[in-house]
């Protein structure tokens, strides 16, 4: 079983970046894929980005292409999500999430952080 504890949210500006940071232990971290999931006031939970267990493979939803990288360090057993140019719609609770290896377009994640806030001002 793995537990993800995430880090790095905050307040910034609109235009401004934030790199949130996952931590997981308690389990063999290559065999999953890993994801971030973002959740508004009033709005279901959504996803954000998917990387596969190598880094091979990335997925990203259309809202934030171009914008946010993921990327992870099996070593280290981290996941991590650089968000630049951040609009006051990013604003969320984000969650790591973890999931074992299959399509990054399968959904369905077993594994849950208790989320970070992410909140950008205009």
């Amino acid at each position: 079983q793995v537990q993800l504890v995430e880090s790095g949210g905050g307040l910034v500006q609109a235009g401004g970046s934030l790199r949130l940071s996952c931590a997981a232990s308690g389990g063999t971290f290559t065999l999953y894929d890993m994801g971030w999931f973002r959740q508004a006031p009033g709005k279901e939970r959504e996803f954000v980005a998917a990387i596969s267990w190598s880094s091979i493979s990335t997925n990203y939803a259309d809202s934030v292409k171009g914008r946010f990288t993921i990327s992870r360090d099996n070593a280290k057993m981290m996941v991590y999500l650089q968000m630049n140019s951040l609009k006051p719609e990013d604003t969320a609770v984000y969650y790591c999430a973890a999931k074992g290896r299959s399509s990054l377009y399968f959904l369905v994640y077993s594994y849950w952080g208790q989320g970070t806030q992410v909140t950008v001002s205009s």
